[in-house]
């Protein structure tokens, strides 16, 4: 541990912090205060940060605490992971992307450069995509004016009948919306 009077900055290598139900490992992390009332932490090198059922690694990020709690994490790598164990489950959802900034406070996760995120056998990538874990709901797009496209690989094999069939009932109302004959 080393201290930057002149910066006013503590500067800790080879990083093991725990707080309440967060933890973060790092090569070096940079901090103006040492306690988590209200401060910024910056991680580089090998980040983990693990909060409740939720798994981060990435390359760097900036952690902010406030009033003793972790609400924000702006993370980016190459790529930046993010994994979520669904309490009470065996369901795990992968995702990554180069940059991830997740909000404690809201539970929701905003991905960014080419992004993928996998829930069992099903996968979408994008170039943008937004997770709300509370309501476990996704919202992607293809950037704007950009050639990518928001891809979805969806296995319905591995849902329950009542699913398949809302599924199944959704694509053909989707499909008689769709104008004009699109061929065989």
């Amino acid at each position: 541990t080393e201290f930057d009077g002149l910066n006013s900055m503590v500067v800790m290598k080879g990083l093991r912090l725990s707080q309440g139900r967060v933890q973060v490992r790092a090569d070096e992390g940079r901090a103006t205060r040492l306690d988590f009332e209200d401060s910024v932490w910056q991680f580089e090198g090998n980040v983990t940060i693990e909060v409740e059922d939720s798994r981060i690694e990435c390359d760097s990020a900036e952690v902010t605490f406030i009033d003793l709690e972790l609400t924000k994490a702006n993370v980016s790598g190459s790529p930046a992971t993010f994994r979520l164990q669904d309490p009470g489950t065996d369901e795990v959802t992968y995702a990554e992307g180069g940059q991830l900034d997740y909000d404690v406070t809201t539970a929701v996760v905003t991905f960014t450069d080419n992004v993928k995120i996998t829930e069992g056998s099903n996968q979408i990538t994008s170039s943008y995509l937004v997770y709300n874990i509370r309501e476990q709901r996704f919202n992607a797009a293809s950037s704007e004016g950009g050639d990518d496209k928001v891809r979805i690989l969806f296995n319905p094999a591995e849902m329950d009948d009542e699913l398949r069939e809302q599924a199944e009932d959704a694509v053909e109302e989707a499909a008689e919306e769709i104008p004009g004959d699109l061929g065989p």
